[in-house]
């Protein structure tokens, strides 16, 4: 060993001596006044749109816009729902303030529904019938959400829960004497159909309704701490009555769930003998609303209380009913969920569009970090990694929206012989819309950087208020497995009957298979054929998969639920094939209404980024072989380029959305005004 060798040290010392030797001289610069960041409103800029927003806003709200105008300017005008920002003089936001107690938070809830009842809000929502009139009520709810998620549930609860149950499962009994005095909010009214133990399987629910012929009444109870009914929103604190939802009993004989009126409150508030009621507490969102819980001791209610549309029971006992098949008639006791579904899914777009509208305003206006030296700061939405983060979602919503006011159409135009359907479509939505709106939330969120933490700014709070979604009205993964259990059924009865697909968009899988070419160039990749043809061909292929896994596990000895159960992973990914071949195709008819010009346009980028999105976030493609390794190489390069070329159109899009500046946070505007310690908003 050379013991004269120098050290690490002495070597990591000289090459720091020679790296500055041959370094040259910084050149002394003047030190000028410090320029401190200013908001720079993106309308002045940005470049002009190039379509009318308010054209793509009539495609996007679909129906009732001077109702819902009207509805967003009553709300301003209340400082119940409206209040001046300490940082932004002259500027008030409509947000409720989620910084008090849960009680707080619900007895504001009360206060907006009597403002909203005496603006006339609800007026005809039981008691007028017909399209128009639905169309009007949706719209009206979908703005309520839009300002507060625990205010739409309360008055959801109350009248597409309660009130619809009185309207379709009830008869004129019913509706004469409950409906005007619940649209009038004499009676408050909530759902007790899930209990501590069961949730999803209705059919297990252990509350039970025993007919006493003698006295012609029914007697509710609960004959243990699982049969209590849990989440019922209403209950803890101001319903009056509820529909129980139990199984009927009469003469040691089990008839199923059916649904009954009770009182549960007298008109001072006071706990009717014999019920108990419990608050579930505090939750992480929708403190809004009085979840309760609630116990039945053997409590009596008269015979004419239980909803007899489907079913009833005759004075001395006997059971009757229009509906011989139990599954039918089992089916149409849970009829009234479906409204509460197309509900939720909406909302869940609408809330999707607010956390896009802050997110996309603060990134037009936040610079951070300069490519040259010395150069400016980049606006966020400049960087094409920022707008891979928020340009997809922008297309997502835009196409689900046209899913949304599909369903909403076809609900208010339901016929007996839409009502699979209705289900169909509804539950693969509701699940759908739903998670979506949860990875926009958090990608919004993430988006705003730390000012998305602020209750102000809406985003952040969004995603504890609305995480409820994806399991109320039910689970979002029960109701994709319902999807693909009714397709399998539809592949079954078709191969049966020997007749050809008819209905839910299935027509396709009566031509022969589409073929996807190898070579897959921008133009292709962007062609609406090719696009419909792909979404296609998984949908059929992913069909004759999961029908031959069944049937596999059939021939081995398992049973027919059995057999499903043990193909969940293909029902998973064949529910979602058919719920983006349904958003697409919808898309697309709306899009082929368009005329010819720039709004079209923009429409057939939005398409494409929303297909090369879905096809870059499925394993599917690859998966089973529909699309090579280069092609879905050629997939993710262009989602780039979508991006790149929807990024002038991001303000127009984001202002189609029809929602006033009042809802959306500070963020989406001057942020610096807003934060300043001049203003006070400290």
């Amino acid at each position: 060993m050379d013991t004269m060798s120098p050290s690490p040290a002495a070597r990591r010392a000289a090459a720091i001596v020679r790296h500055l030797a041959t370094t040259a001289a910084p050149v002394a610069t003047s030190v000028g006044p410090s320029c401190c960041l200013g908001y720079v409103r993106p309308e002045s800029s940005e470049p002009p749109a190039a379509f009318r927003p308010a054209d793509l806003r009539r495609l996007l709200d679909g129906h009732n816009l001077a109702a819902r105008d009207w509805l967003f300017r009553a709300m301003e005008e209340s400082t119940l729902f409206c209040r001046q920002h300490a940082g932004l003089r002259g500027r008030a936001f409509a947000s409720p303030d989620f910084n008090v107690s849960k009680e707080a938070q619900r007895e504001a809830t009360m206060r907006r529904v009597g403002y909203l009842a005496r603006r006339g809000v609800f007026r005809g929502w039981l008691t007028e019938d017909g399209v128009e009139a639905e169309l009007r009520t949706i719209a009206l709810l979908d703005c309520i959400g839009i300002y507060d998620h625990s205010l739409a549930v309360k008055i959801g609860v109350h009248f597409f829960l309660w009130g619809s149950a009185i309207k379709f499962l009830g008869t004129k009994r019913h509706h004469d004497k409950w409906l005007f005095d619940t649209e009038n909010y004499v009676i408050k009214g909530c759902f007790a159909m899930t209990e501590l133990g069961h949730g999803s399987n209705v059919r297990g629910i252990e509350t039970v309704a025993t007919y006493d012929s003698k006295s012609r009444e029914f007697i509710i109870n609960t004959p243990c701490e699982s049969a209590q009914k849990y989440w019922i929103g209403g209950a803890a604190n101001h319903a009056t009555h509820t529909i129980v939802f139990a199984q009927l009993h009469i003469n040691g004989r089990n008839e199923g769930v059916h649904a009954f009126v009770a009182q549960i409150r007298d008109e001072d508030g006071n706990v009717l003998p014999n019920i108990d009621i419990a608050d579930c507490g505090h939750k992480i969102g929708l403190n809004g609303v009085d979840n309760g819980r609630i116990w039945f001791h053997n409590i009596r209610v008269p015979r004419e209380n239980l909803l007899n549309l489907v079913a009833d029971v005759l004075p001395d006992g006997q059971y009757v009913s229009m509906i011989n098949d139990p599954d039918q008639r089992f089916a149409a006791f849970l009829s009234p969920l479906t409204l509460g579904r197309v509900n939720i899914a909406v909302n869940a777009v609408y809330i999707s569009k607010v956390g896009l509208a802050i997110a996309v305003r603060y990134g037009l206006s936040r610079r951070a970090f300069s490519v040259t030296p010395d150069g400016p700061e980049m606006l966020l939405l400049d960087y094409p990694s920022h707008q891979r983060r928020l340009l997809p979602l922008l297309a997502k919503v835009c196409l689900m929206s046209s899913a949304g006011n599909f369903m909403k159409k076809m609900y208010v135009k339901r016929t007996p012989e839409m009502s699979k359907a209705i289900h169909i479509y509804s539950s693969a939505l509701k699940a759908t819309l739903t998670w979506q709106n949860m990875i926009t939330l958090q990608e919004c969120r993430e988006a705003c950087g730390g000012q998305g933490l602020k209750t102000e700014n809406r985003v952040g709070i969004f995603k504890a208020e609305f995480d409820v979604q994806s399991t109320f009205e039910g689970d979002n993964n029960v109701l994709m497995q319902q999807v693909s259990k009714a397709l399998y059924a539809e592949f079954l009865a078709a191969q049966k009957k020997k007749k050809p697909f008819k209905g839910l968009g299935l027509e396709h899988l009566n031509g022969p298979s589409p073929v996807i070419p190898d070579n897959m160039t921008s133009s292709m990749l962007r062609s609406s054929k090719f696009q419909m043809d792909l979404f296609c061909l998984r949908e059929r292929d992913l069909l004759n998969q999961f029908a031959e896994e069944v049937s596999h596990h059939l021939t081995q000895g398992k049973s027919r639920e059995k057999a499903l159960m043990l193909s969940y992973q293909l029902a998973e990914d064949l529910a979602r094939a058919f719920t983006e071949r349904t958003i697409l195709q919808i898309f697309l008819e709306d899009e082929m209404n368009v005329p010819a010009g720039s709004l079209k346009e923009v429409l057939g980028l939005l398409r494409s980024l929303y297909v090369m999105v879905s096809i870059d976030e499925s394993a599917s493609f690859l998966r089973y072989g529909y699309l090579s390794r280069d092609s879905v190489a050629a997939v993710r390069k262009e989602v780039l380029k979508l991006c790149s070329e929807l990024r002038p159109h991001a303000l127009a899009v984001v202002s189609s959305f029809g929602i006033p500046d009042a809802f959306l946070s500070p963020l989406a505007f001057d942020w610096i005004e807003a934060n300043a310690l001049s203003s006070g908003s400290h």
